[in-house]
């Protein structure tokens, strides 16, 4: 195998001052066979001095290349770049004709053919160093250029890129770009359903596989509602208008991400397109979905970072301006409250393992390493942090320095640097410090309050922080409701704190609860004096706001997870309070903590028959709750969990027998292929029920559905096949490698999988060199025995780190981090041995 280089900084910095690129006219030819395509590239560029330089590419095979007419040496190309010898200083032109590969692994060109209908479809995904997998480029995003793009395309599809297309005689033509970054150009072909619309007198539309159509159609009108209600926030929040001339949103098939902001043609994975029953906390992350996105067209598009170090300010802006502008123009009002319960929670938990990194780091050396950084730090840190900086510097001063960002720098490139002088510009605030404290630091601060008796029965308040950061919060004070209904407790102030805090507060007499950050307004973890520990266990239910409910249940998960409350004790806490919740996000967020944390890793094995039995038991109660149809979502919800926490099979096999639930929902294919793979992992199903279940369901989510379902049998057999598929062969596609994985480890067949667990090293090293980042993390997030809580799995894990011919970066990482969970689950699990 050709060796392929990773970009690093120096390299392009020595590029980018060489270089002024123009345009790219670029043909690619989609009618060349199933495995491979034609890519035919000009680059029109100037060179600034004499030089020598490279174009990346990674062909199946390299046709002809010249330079300004000159025939270049195909044969001098070295993995994925064709050196550029001897350049002059003027105007340049280079051709290069190439047989590309299709890509299974939802990078570069994918490929997918839809089980249901036999349809084929085609996209790309060009991200961070991925261009080359499907034309020639000066891949890195400060050489910028106009992108002229044409499509020769089978009968019967539709050509969607960047540009407005039109088509004759098969040959589709994209509107030449802006200037834009390569990583950011998408072509997305293949017979879609689209539904068509114009708003301000730009063409929208929304495209899926004609298997989805009448599942798009369903929620057309959601998608486009919320679509054009952010476009209008977007334009009286900035000054700058939407800068290129349509916007499609694509929902595509096997992506890897949530989507791509790719400037007038955004793809996102199709499970957006709802197949089965959801809540409206999931219609509400789709919404966030599309406002981040949008976000991004100024935001990464419009102005781009100069080189990777500065990947938050694309990601932290757009999910900071999602979710505030989603609960500005939507129907979705709370978007903040599934922030604080689903995406905080990630980067807490990324930015105390020792793969942590500041949101801004000093420098990063390559593209390899810059992939790493597309975790919770980088979009959910970030967003606390900006949101933070709001609260500091309000949103009018905040918005102006945005303004002035984009006006200085559109349709070019920026750094942390320029963005913190636009804001300096807008304030009289030291903005560069805060800048320094926030984004050049890691870690998460403690908040901890300390409530001192004072005169005539009054109390003062003294918040102490752990940590370097200034924060300015809210502190909550509580009192119980005397009336008739107890456990409510009542707000009686919220102070404003700046910390470190100087002296202590008056807060008059003591509340049943103080609770520091009441509101979220900062990133920091939250603890309890022991009074108010005590209101928590008993009145939690009755705190009046969610987003008040979400920072209480976010201190406790911190708390188990640092060692500082026992599972079981969270248990009981979700047990008591959680029937009682309203918000849907804190009722999923406690519910998939508490089931894929707490009974799966955090309680020892012996412990693990009780918490599910609470948990089965706290389902059935919320199931209870439900039945007068009046909460469908917290319904769904309860089926889901009661489902996958389920210790024995008769109940869940009755209602797959049935087809309903008693009192409903009637079982859809998600629920469906959920039963029946609870059911595979109890040993109460077997493979003729699969294949019957595949015969009713044949989508490409039905066969991730039976591939799930295969890998959970508790059978030598059936994992020995599993293994094979995911690790002795590459025909997986990532999603059909994902299912295997999801199915293939489980708690209750820790004795049948327990060989496999010290094989897992040695093979997923294998696989993630032989097939990439993609697979990598798959490998790494989904493969990985996260079961097998034991110092064994530890020091392989380890020792696998330290070998020479260790794990590529995007598997390395994921390994560290998993190594790091799975040290803290030992930790928490000795703490209760101990105790």
């Amino acid at each position: 195998m050709a060796r392929m280089s990773v970009l690093t900084r120096d390299e392009a910095q020595t590029r980018a001052e060489l270089l002024d690129v123009h345009r790219y006219t670029i043909e690619l030819d989609l009618t060349t066979g199933d495995e491979t395509f034609d890519s035919r590239t000009l680059i029109r560029f100037g060179a600034r001095t004499d030089g020598d330089t490279f174009v990346e590419l990674r062909p199946a095979e390299l046709r002809s290349a010249t330079l300004d007419g000159h025939p270049l040496d195909p044969d001098t190309l070295d993995g994925n770049r064709l050196p550029l010898k001897n350049l002059t200083a003027g105007e340049h032109e280079l051709r290069l004709d190439a047989r590309m590969r299709y890509s299974r692994t939802g990078e570069g060109m994918h490929r997918f053919t839809d089980p249901t209908d036999g349809e084929t479809y085609v996209y790309t995904q060009l991200f961070m160093d991925d261009v080359q997998r499907v034309f020639a480029a000066f891949d890195q995003p400060d050489l910028k250029a106009v992108f002229d793009l044409s499509v020769t395309a089978p009968q019967g599809w539709t050509v969607l890129a960047n540009g407005v297309t039109t088509h004759a005689d098969g040959l589709w033509t994209a509107a030449p770009t802006p200037k834009i970054s390569t990583y950011l150009v998408a072509v997305a072909a293949g017979p879609w359903h689209s539904v068509r619309t114009e708003h301000r007198g730009l063409p929208f539309g929304l495209h899926c596989r004609r298997s989805l159509a009448p599942h798009l159609d369903d929620d057309a009108d959601e998608l486009l509602d919320v679509t054009r209600a952010c476009f209008e926030r977007y334009h009286e929040k900035f000054d700058e208008p939407y800068p290129f001339d349509s916007y499609d949103q694509a929902f595509v098939p096997e992506f890897n991400a949530g989507a791509m902001e790719n400037p007038g043609l955004v793809t996102f994975r199709d499970e957006f397109v709802y197949r089965s029953a959801v809540t409206d906390t999931e219609r509400q992350t789709r919404a966030m979905v599309v406002a981040h996105e949008m976000a991004h067209m100024w935001f990464g598009d419009l102005v781009t970072l100069k080189w990777w170090d500065d990947i938050w300010l694309n990601e932290s802006f757009a999910e900071y301006m999602g979710y505030q502008t989603l609960t500005e123009a939507t129907r979705f009002t709370d978007t903040w409250t599934d922030f604080g319960v689903t995406r905080k929670a990630w980067g807490y938990d990324a930015d105390q393992r020792p793969s942590t990194h500041p949101v801004a780091p000093e420098a990063v050396d390559d593209t390899a390493s810059a992939l790493l950084n597309f975790d919770g730090i980088s979009y959910a840190k970030g967003a606390s942090a900006l949101r933070q900086l709001v609260a500091w510097l309000g949103e009018k001063d905040f918005l102006a320095g945005i303004n002035t960002h984009f006006a200085r720098h559109k349709f070019g490139n920026a750094t942390l640097a320029d963005f913190i002088d636009n804001l300096a510009g807008a304030t009289d605030r030291d903005v560069h410090a805060w800048a320094d404290a926030w984004l050049r630091t890691t870690g998460v601060d403690t908040l901890t309050p300390h409530i001192a008796p004072g005169e005539h029965g009054t109390c003062t308040l003294t918040a102490e922080r752990t940590g370097s950061r200034p924060h300015r919060i809210s502190a909550g004070l509580y009192d119980r409701d005397l009336g008739d209904d107890g456990g409510q407790l009542v707000l009686r102030e919220r102070l404003d704190l700046d910390l470190p805090q100087k002296g202590a507060h008056p807060i008059g007499k003591r509340p049943a609860l103080l609770l520091l950050n009441d509101g979220d307004l900062s990133y920091a973890k939250v603890r309890f004096d022991s009074e108010s520990f005590e209101t928590v266990r008993k009145d939690l239910s009755g705190l009046p706001e969610p987003l008040t409910r979400a920072v209480v249940w976010n201190a406790l998960r911190d708390a188990v997870r640092d060692g500082e409350l026992a599972p079981a004790a969270y248990l009981e806490t979700a047990r008591a309070h959680l029937p009682l919740e309203t918000d849907l996000a804190i009722v999923q967020g406690v519910l998939a903590f508490a089931s894929t944390y707490i009974a799966d890793r955090y309680v020892t094995p012996a412990e693990r028959p009780a918490a599910l039995a609470t948990l089965s038991e706290l389902c059935r109660d919320l199931i209870r709750r439900t039945e007068d149809g009046d909460n469908p979502g917290l319904r769904l919800i309860a089926v889901r969990h009661r489902i996958d926490v389920a210790a024995h099979p008769d109940t869940i096999a009755a209602w797959l027998a049935d087809g309903t639930v008693p009192g409903g929902p009637e079982l859809d294919p998600e629920l469906r292929w959920r039963v029946l793979a609870r059911l595979a992992v109890l040993g109460a199903t077997d493979e003729a029920a699969i294949a019957a279940e595949l015969e009713r369901d044949p989508s490409a989510t039905g066969q991730e559905g039976a591939a799930r379902c295969r890998a959970a049998l508790p059978d030598p057999e059936a994992k020995s096949r599993a293994w094979q598929a995911m690790f002795g062969s590459d025909e997986l596609s990532a999603y059909l490698f994902t299912a295997t994985a999801q199915g293939f480890w489980q708690p209750e067949q820790a004795d049948l999988v327990h060989a496999y667990v010290p094989r897992y090293y040695p093979d997923a090293v294998a696989l993630a060199a032989r097939r990439g980042p993609a697979l990598a993390d798959a490998a790494g997030r989904w493969a990985f025995p996260a079961h097998a809580v034991d110092p064994e799995t530890l020091r392989l894990g380890e020792q696998c780190l330290r070998d020479d011919a260790g794990p590529i970066p995007a598997l390395r990482r994921k390994l560290i981090d998993q190594l790091d969970d799975l040290a803290r689950a030992l930790r928490v699990q000795q703490g209760q041995e101990q105790a």
